[in-house]
């Protein structure tokens, strides 16, 4: 399985969905690394392991509401690379603002905004959510300086002081039944909503992988039950997991969600070591289920109504992959370290 990174600095770009297709109702994500810089230092010449010690990482994983037009998704890619002030994220979704237009939008997938979701993830344990709202908030502030008429709504950690899960405030906003109301909802950024640019997401959380298993079925409703038999919040489901069921080039695919959850207790077995990665971020332990995991669990579903599965998409990368690349690519000078990189393989 392949990601064509479009030769970026800071950013790798690939759409949502089965590789190799393009689907036009499934938005594309875009990732973005930034970092929380201590001191002035030369990174061409420092070792790995200074340059750790030196950068606190966090990662932009940035959702546009584009699937179709790849001319669209590099433009607003290159508006992250070609900013010279460190404000990468800004820049990208200053470009897909003025690139895409909500009134003229068309899709399945549920979406809220021209830019739909700016989320800020730590990855250096030493980086700490508040820290990461924080960042999120400033974002959110520029953002509407730059973009007059842009909304916002904030969740995690950005939205103080009650920090509401992303879920939590889609629901708020009708994001899974389509019920959005556009005159009724007041932003907590910004002015009254735009149909141009509709309402973004800026926040900031424990990091949250995407994937996607495709069925080797056309059945809708098998989906949805197989979606909702292994979301977190239902009894048997994968902790951490949120899923939904898509039409998608002729087959079906359970787009899943995969939040990192805080750990209350070591694994007791084996089996749950291989099930959950665990990773530490502010002095708390955080787990996340392996893409495996979910496939083999989506697939035993699907035997259930007598079909298969075609194969599974990790849509950007893990938590320790995002921030092992960051890392390489800010040691190397991070425009030399994507410019070398044509495929980038998981």
């Amino acid at each position: 399985m392949n990601m064509q990174t479009w030769k970026l600095v800071y950013l790798a770009a690939r759409k949502a969905g089965t590789a190799g297709s393009i689907n036009s109702d499934i938005s594309w994500r875009l990732q973005c690394m930034t970092y929380f810089a201590c001191g002035t230092i030369q990174l061409r010449k420092i070792k790995m392991a200074a340059l750790t010690a030196k950068f606190r990482l966090a990662a932009c994983l940035l959702n546009i509401s584009e699937g179709r037009r790849k001319n669209i998704v590099e433009k607003v890619a290159k508006a992250a690379v070609c900013n010279e002030h460190g404000r990468s994220v800004v820049s990208a979704c200053v470009e897909a603002y003025n690139l895409i237009d909500m009134n003229e939008h068309h899709g399945i997938h549920p979406c809220l905004g021209a830019v739909d979701l700016v989320p800020i993830y730590p990855l250096s344990e030493s980086v700490s959510l508040d820290e990461c709202g924080a960042v999120a908030q400033s974002i959110a502030e520029e953002l509407t300086h730059q973009v007059p008429g842009c909304s916002i709504f904030y969740f995690g950690h950005a939205d103080q002081p009650l920090n509401r899960s992303l879920v939590e405030r889609r629901k708020e906003l009708g994001w899974f039944n389509s019920c959005f109301n556009l005159n009724a909802t007041r932003p907590d950024v910004g002015t009254e909503l735009s149909l141009r640019y509709g309402l973004t997401g800026v926040g900031a959380s424990p990091y949250v992988m995407n994937c996607n298993v495709t069925l080797d079925s056309q059945d809708l409703n098998a989906g949805r039950k197989i979606a909702s038999s292994i979301r977190g919040v239902n009894q048997g489901g994968i902790q951490g997991v949120q899923a939904m069921a898509f039409p998608h080039v002729g087959k079906v695919e359970i787009a899943c969600n995969v939040e990192s959850v805080k750990e209350e207790k070591p694994t007791t077995s084996v089996m749950e070591s291989k099930n959950f990665v665990s990773y530490r971020i502010g002095g708390q332990c955080y787990v996340y289920a392996t893409p495996q995991t979910i496939e083999a669990r989506v697939q035993t579903l699907a035997e259930h109504y007598g079909f298969g599965t075609v194969g599974i998409a990790l849509v950007g990368f893990t938590p320790q992959k995002c921030k092992s690349l960051a890392e390489i690519a800010l040691s190397q000078g991070a425009a030399e370290f994507w410019k070398k990189q044509e495929r980038v393989y998981m």
